[in-house]
């Protein structure tokens, strides 16, 4: 008898029948009000499960899952599970590192272009009739070519954005990270150095971290208060990293001069919130990896890891290995 897996994301047909040529699959679209009782009837049968990070199944709805033996989730990011808490149960949480690198560095780099260039802000001027003569001063943008990338994180995403930003665009790199980065030190000359330094040197701020107990919040009004007053700031990590109502002040009164934005503290973002407000905040709606391509490559890598991780294979990609190896 096959091990049974509940689906909650849907997949594309050839991994949907992978993922069915090793395991009775039980499908949902989504978990919501009205499959409450379907989903949580299943996720008491469930030995696997695999879904994404648009659901954050609580520690309530995980303690019915006693057969539980696997969770696979179709993202890097894993703040939608309690890791030490499976950890302790001796579950293994798999996740899609590596095969969204080049596809969200292609993202904050644009967020870092559309910031300094003002490419939504002009380009709603055309659209609404409102460009009537050559544009002035008062809506010139900044060079992005010779400038200070400060990059916090200089993880596999941190490395994928310097690489642009140094070999494309001739910027000079400065990181702060948990350890130094010999490799991102000799390929692309970035500097080492701690986040303040960072913050008051730099003409770009990137933040690439993940969301941990240590990094939430990280950056707030002491942090935005330390960056030049013509700094642009970008956040691709996750919203809860930084203090979004620091950040919306820092817009207002013109502490910075711009901030691009894929991640919030709450999503999808409410069309009420002063952010939508600000010609100098550019939003995307957390699209660093949506593409066809690099989509269906994390889908593919989460099947493989549910495959391997429900065989035992824990040799690539478990986000909570390192608690597992501590409590065996």
């Amino acid at each position: 008898m096959k091990p049974k897996v509940l689906l909650y994301k849907p997949l594309p047909n050839d991994e949907r029948q992978r993922l069915a040529r090793h395991f009775e699959v039980m499908a949902f679209d989504g978990f919501h009000g009205h499959n409450e009782d379907e989903f949580l009837a299943a996720l008491r049968e469930a030995e696997g499960i695999l879904g994404g990070s648009g659901i954050k199944l609580s520690t309530e709805q995980l303690e019915q899952a006693v057969n539980l033996k696997v969770a696979s989730t179709i993202s890097v990011g894993t703040d939608q599970y309690d890791l030490n808490y499976l950890a302790r149960r001796n579950i293994p949480v798999m996740h899609t590192p590596g095969v969204l690198n080049e596809t969200t560095a292609d993202t904050l780099f644009a967020l870092i272009m559309c910031t300094a260039r003002r490419a939504v802000e002009l380009s709603c001027m055309v659209k609404e009739g409102r460009w009537k003569q050559t544009v002035g001063p008062e809506l010139y943008g900044t060079d992005v070519h010779g400038k200070t990338l400060g990059i916090i994180g200089m993880g596999r995403i941190g490395q994928a954005l310097a690489k642009r930003a140094h070999l494309g665009f001739d910027m000079k790199i400065q990181y702060a990270n948990r350890r130094r980065n010999p490799q991102a030190e000799q390929t692309y000359q970035a500097s080492y150095m701690d986040i303040d330094n960072l913050l008051a040197s730099s003409d770009f701020v990137c933040v690439m971290t993940p969301l941990t107990a240590e990094t939430e919040g990280m950056i707030g009004a002491r942090e935005f208060a330390l960056m030049k007053t013509d700094s642009i700031f970008i956040n691709g990590s996750r919203g809860k990293v930084i203090d979004e109502s620091a950040l919306i002040k820092a817009l207002q009164t013109k502490q910075i001069r711009a901030a691009g934005l894929d991640v919030f503290q709450q999503e999808p973002l409410s069309a009420d919130s002063p952010l939508c407000q600000l010609d100098n905040a550019v939003l995307f709606p957390h699209i660093g990896s949506a593409t066809v391509e690099t989509r269906h490559k994390m889908i593919t890598c989460a099947v493989n890891n549910l495959i391997q991780a429900m065989s035992g294979d824990l040799s690539q990609n478990c986000a909570n290995g390192h608690l597992l190896k501590n409590i065996r």
